[in-house]
This record gives C-alpha cells, structure tokens and sequence, in this order.
C-alpha cells in the first residue's frame, strides 16, 4: 500500500487512461441503446424538497468524461517529464487527481445542490495549483482566479435558494416561473465567470502561472469548459426566456473578438494559447447563442484535445529552452525536434479551421450555420473577423517556432523522450480524425445547407488570405504604439479594471483604518492601552500591599505613644 502511495505519479496515467477507455466504451452503448441511466439516493427532505444524490449517465456526458479523463492521462504522463524534479510530484499528482474527480462530479450530477460539489472543487483546486510555485506572481494569478470564480459560487448558491419554489433541484424538470428570469440570470453570470466571458475574462491569462501540466488540464477540458458545460445541461431550461440567447451571443462575439486581437500581439507563449483558448470558448459561447447547442458540444469536445496537444508542445518547448516563454527566442524547431514541431502545426492547424482537421468539422457548420440564423449584420462581421484573427496568430505562432531562425544562445537541451512522445501521438490523432468521428457518433446531427459556391468557399478563404497576412507580419517584423500595445496586453485594459481599478480605494481606506484606527486609538483605549492601564494600576495596589504593615505598625506606635503620654 505504501509502494502505491509514494508513486502514485506513476500509475496515475494508466489508471486515467484505462478509466477513459471504459468510459468511451460506455458512452458507445448508451448510444446504441439510446437511452439515459439515473441513479438516485435520497439524503432527507426540507419542506417536502427532497435533496437527492443524482448520477446521471447520458451520451453527452460519459463521452465529455472520457475526453476529461484521456486528456487527464496524458497530462500526467508529460508531467512525469516536466515535474521529475520536483521534491512533491506525489502531492502535485494527488491535487490533480483531485481537479479530475472534481470535474467528473460536475459533468454527471444533474442536481443543482450536489453539482457544488464540483463546482466549488474545481475552484477551489485551481487556486491550490495556481499558486503551486511560491511566488508574488502565482499567488496574485491565483488571488484574482478564486475572487473571480467566488462570483460564480455566490450566483449558483442564489440560484438554489430561488430553486426552492420548484420544490426540487433537478437540471432536467426546471419549468418556467416568475421567478426564473432572475434565476437564469445568475446561472449564465456562473458560467460566464467559470469560462472568463468578458468582463471576467482578466483570470485566464493570470492563471498561466500554473504549472504546464495543470495550464494543458485547465485550458482544455476542465475549469474554463465547465461553465459551457453547465450551460449546455441547462439548456433547456435557460432557452425558455426571450434574451438568455441575445445576450449570450453578444456577450461570447466580443469575447472571441477581445482574446484573438490581443493574441496578435502577445509574445508570451503560454498566453498566446491562453488567449486563444479564450477565444474558442467565446466562440462556444456564440454557438449557443445562435440556438446550436449540439455544434457547441462537438467544438468543446474536439477543442480540448487539440488545445491539450498544444499545451504539451508548449510545455516541452519551454523545459528544452531553460523555462523561457518568449517567443522571440525560439526558432528553428522543424530540424531540431521533428515530433515536437509536427504536432505544433496539427494543433495551430486544427485550431485556425484548417480542411479535414479536427475543428473543421465543427467550425465551419456553425459559421454556414450562422448565415441561416443571425440577423444582426455587426455580429456576423465579428464572427467572421474572429475567424481571420484565429487563423492569423496560429500561422504567427508556427512561424515563430517552427521556421524562424533561432534567435538565442544554443545552450539548450533539445529531446523528446517517450514521457512526451507518447502523449503527443495519442492527443495527435484525436486532433487529426475526432472531429469526423463525432459526426459518425451522432449522424442525426449532420446537415447539407443549399449555399452558393462563394459562400461556401468564403470561410476558406477567409482562412487563407489570414494565413499570407500572418506572413507577411513575421517578415517585415510590423510594430504598434505603446497605447495600443498597452491597450492590447491588458485586454482592452480589464486587467487593471478587474484588479487594480477596484481594490486600490479599498486598500487606501484600509490603509487609513490601520494607521488612525487600529494602530493609534484601538492601542490606546482598548488592547494594549487597556493592558498597560491595568498593568500599572496593579503594580500600584502592589506597591500598596507591600508598604502597608510598615505603616500599620507606624501608625500603631504613633497612637500608643501618643495615649500612653495622655
């Protein structure tokens, strides 16, 4: 048991990727079958409300598992590499596995109640592996991460207490009331907090202080989903009320739009992927919006594993560059570690929407789906100038790492052990054929749209003419202002709004508390003040004490003397 114990960062993989298998052999039979399992067990009833523990067993969310726990393997497998010479990879292994479990408890319980389980575990754990490196930097990325994700709690505990007039908290038998425009308003801000819509999109980037490994879990399938992943469970619900899908459609349009327009100007790598994450989340959250809940489920499932590829990439890239992120000193990866820069191009390939890739399969349905059903004119701009942008700095990304001369000291370890191989091959395929796969699971999905041929080809080439212009910026090395870099780097400046902005008046005033409040006044009336007062008051009465026989017997002898002469 002991043997177990310390090397649990050993047979956590396997374990994770066996568990995966099983999981998607599961999710095939219940799709053959063409049912859903509930398991229920009652705890107790509060005012004729049962509070039930639901486990819920459908297509969607034993597939979405699978996808979790396979991605999950994986990333333990690179993090072996990664983290072999950390003191605690048991102890980081155990959070892990933890965030995993979190997640799992999110995606199969439909009970409002018990789904905080996951929910808080997975916000809690975040905040635990963001600030994993003890550093000022991690705890301020993991400080504005948990306050973030702290307004999705208190939303999701406001939305139970309005539940209660259901007389239940099951997901799936939510029926429209008086109250339930307040109640769908919560749960969206839940989720929007969860995925970093705007304007809570600043803890994305700041939660890169991570560890790779955990950046690669976080980013793919676990914490930013969560909240798309909520509100696809919700959906049926949520869509009974006029303006939850407006809204929503807004609100992820300009969050595509905000992250890739400042992907094209960042040079950190991580952040590079963390705003493109960002921006694929918007566009899942567009998807919905335009009333396509199933588009939006295909994309989550084929994002995850391509975005978990790149994030090993990247995690490799940065232990064989002495932990540097900057794009600007790497280059020349396509002679130097063949593997490594194969599995960059799939994953910025599948992610811009290239042909017969993974993402092609569901991004180009949902933008001909888009020409269908979107009436607003600027939306459908800004759809399609978001598909520009992704394409622009996936190509900027590969031509920075794979092509580009190298622009630092040769001083680098370059190597691509099997800790590392393996997981690229097994997330490389999935990135390749999954999206073709999903439409294969789920026929009744597909659809043929009678557009003409330029409408057809215009995602393409869209596409294409990004790509020659993200040449074009490499090779003349274009420049901007500092405004505009500044405006750029801090997210149309949410950064500073989300953070600074609000806590530098509260830190005055508390500043102003402590120095006239707490550490004059309060000193001297109450606490140590009271303590001297008290203290000198005693040594007083015991000085007293210590005189007074001496002066009873003066007095004493003082009267006698004084009678005995009478």
């Amino acid at each position: 048991m002991k043997y177990y114990y310390n090397n649990i960062h050993k047979l956590a993989p396997n374990m994770l990727i066996l568990m995966s298998l099983n999981m998607f052999l599961l999710a095939m039979y219940i799709m053959h079958k063409n049912c859903i399992y509930i398991l229920e067990w009652e705890f107790f009833s509060i005012l004729s409300s049962p509070l039930n523990l639901t486990i819920m067993l459908d297509p969607k969310g034993v597939l979405f598992s699978s996808v979790v726990l396979f991605i999950s393997g994986n990333v333990m497998n690179f993090s072996k590499l990664y983290m072999a010479h950390d003191k605690f990879i048991d102890r980081f292994t155990y959070m892990v596995l933890l965030f995993v479990c979190s997640m799992n408890l999110l995606i199969f319980i439909p009970n409002l109640i018990v789904l905080l389980l996951g929910w808080d575990g997975l916000g809690i754990i975040s905040f635990i592996l963001v600030i994993y490196y003890q550093n000022s930097k991690s705890l301020a990325g993991g400080m504005i991460t948990a306050m973030t994700n702290r307004i999705g709690d208190v939303m999701i505990i406001l939305s139970i207490a309005l539940t209660l007039n259901q007389g239940h908290w099951n997901i799936n038998s939510m029926w429209f009331m008086e109250e339930s425009n307040m109640q769908i308003l919560f749960i969206m801000i839940a989720a929007m907090t969860k995925s970093a819509q705007m304007p809570f999109s600043s803890w994305l980037p700041a939660a890169m202080a991570a560890p790779t490994p955990v950046s690669a879990l976080v980013h793919s399938s676990t914490l930013v989903t969560a909240g798309v992943f909520l509100l696809l469970r919700f959906y049926p619900f949520l869509h009974m009320t006029h303006w939850f899908n407006t809204y929503l459609l807004y609100i992820g349009v300009l969050t595509m739009t905000m992250a890739g327009i400042c992907a094209m100007v960042e040079n950190d790598m991580k952040k590079i992927i963390a705003l493109s994450t960002l921006s694929q989340l918007g566009l899942m959250m567009t998807t919905l919006g335009l009333n396509l809940p199933m588009l939006c489920y295909f994309h989550m499932v084929a994002h995850a594993m391509f975005k978990a590829l790149l994030f090993i990439c990247a995690g490799v890239l940065i232990n064989s560059h002495h932990h540097s992120q900057d794009l600007r000193w790497m280059g020349n990866l396509a002679s130097q570690m063949p593997m490594t820069s194969s599995c960059i191009i799939i994953s910025n390939l599948a992610m811009a929407g290239f042909p017969f890739l993974a993402a092609f399969y569901t991004k180009d349905p949902i933008i001909e789906m888009s020409l269908y059903n979107m009436n607003n004119f600027n939306v459908m701009l800004l759809l399609y100038l978001s598909l520009g942008i992704t394409a622009f700095y996936s190509m900027r990304f590969m031509i920075s790492v794979v092509w580009t001369p190298l622009n630092c000291s040769p001083y680098y370890k370059l190597e691509e052990p099997k800790n590392v191989t393996t997981p690229m091959m097994n997330l490389a395929l999935p990135s390749i054929l999954f999206g073709m796969i999903l439409w294969w699971i789920y026929p009744q999905y597909s659809m043929s749209l009678m557009m003409d041929k330029f409408t057809m080809l215009m995602p393409m080439f869209i596409v294409f003419m990004s790509f020659a212009f993200s040449y074009l910026w490499c090779k003349f090395d274009l420049s901007m202002n500092m405004f505009s870099l500044n405006f750029l780097s801090t997210m149309w400046f949410l950064t500073p709004f989300s953070s600074q902005m609000f806590m530098k008046p509260y830190y005055k005033m508390s500043k102003n508390y402590l120095e006239l409040v707490d550490q004059s006044w309060m000193e001297y009336m109450g606490g140590l003040g009271l303590f001297n007062y008290m203290n000198n008051a005693s040594n007083k009465l015991n000085m007293m004490n210590s005189v007074s026989p001496i002066m009873f017997i003066t007095i004493s002898v003082t009267i006698f003397l004084a009678l005995y002469n009478m």
